[in-house]
C-alpha cells in the first residue's frame, strides 16, 4: 500500500475543500458547455446523432464517472494520510 505523508487536521481540510471546489468547478462546466452550445453542436453528427446529444447522453455520463472516481481515489489518499497523523 502507499504510504502518504502525515496531514495535520487543518491540511486535511484544506485539501478535502480544494479538492471538491475543483471537481465541484468540473462537473459546473460539463452541464454548463453540453447545454450551452448544444445548438452550434446539432450541426456536427456522431454515429448519426447530433453531438450535442451525444455530449448530454454519453459524454456528461462519463465525465460525472470520472469525477466520482477521482473523488473517491483522492479522499481515500487523503484519510489515510490524516490517520497516519493521529495515529503519530
Amino acid at each position: 500500500m502507499d504510504k502518504a505523508a502525515p496531514l495535520t487536521r487543518a491540511e486535511h481540510w484544506r485539501k478535502t475543500r480544494r479538492l471538491s471546489a475543483m471537481l465541484l468547478l468540473l462537473w459546473l462546466l460539463t452541464s454548463f458547455c453540453a447545454a450551452f452550445f448544444a445548438r452550434e453542436l446539432a450541426g456536427l453528427s456522431v454515429f448519426g446523432w447530433p453531438l450535442s446529444f451525444y455530449l448530454a447522453a454519453q459524454g456528461a455520463s462519463l465525465v460525472y464517472l470520472a469525477i466520482l472516481a477521482v473523488y473517491a481515489w483522492r479522499m481515500r489518499r487523503l484519510d489515510q494520510a490524516a490517520a497516519a497523523e493521529h495515529r503519530a
